[in-house]
């Protein structure tokens, strides 16, 4: 197999590696930083579990060579909050129950955080359009859908904004 250095910042950290070149993204997230937060599911782009941020842009990690990353800023699941200071859309997932299993919940909470970038105060439609991208088995999304109304309103709060 052919091999090529990769140059790379995930989640704020730089990360440089020899890497086979047909290597997806998502075993490169995985397998070579060691961060599993970011879940393979379906393998061809449909579930959205695999979803993770490049240059701020929501991406199938899955079906994404690791090296057309090369210089690219990363975020993943990871970057979001920790345990003792989640991140708004985490909390809010957590106070209004918009997860069940959490296989899925890595790759809605990453989509969620570029929407609510773009926009910060989407409506019910708005995230029920852009959620259309990540599959749960799991919900009926109602509790998905309140728990980004939520981290709205959470992150409202913090910017001092009524």
């Amino acid at each position: 197999m052919k091999e090529r250095d990769i140059q790379v910042t995930v989640n704020g950290r730089n990360a440089k590696k020899r890497i086979e070149a047909r290597m997806l993204l998502s075993d490169f997230i995985r397998h070579e930083l060691g961060l599993t937060g970011t879940h393979v599911g379906c393998e061809n782009g449909v579930c959205g579990a695999c979803t993770i941020l490049v240059d701020g842009t929501a991406v199938r990690s899955c079906c994404t060579l690791a090296v057309q990353t090369e210089g690219c800023h990363i975020e993943t699941i990871e970057s979001l909050g920790r345990v003792n200071k989640l991140s708004p859309l985490q909390q809010a997932f957590w106070e209004k129950h918009g997860l069940q299993c959490g296989f899925c919940t890595p790759g809605m909470l990453m989509i969620m955080t570029e929407l609510l970038r773009q926009n910060p105060n989407p409506d019910r439609a708005q995230i029920r359009e852009r959620l259309n991208d990540n599959l749960c088995r799991c919900t009926g999304y109602e509790d998905i859908i309140s728990s980004v109304e939520r981290a709205v309103e959470l992150m409202r709060a913090e910017r001092g904004v009524q």
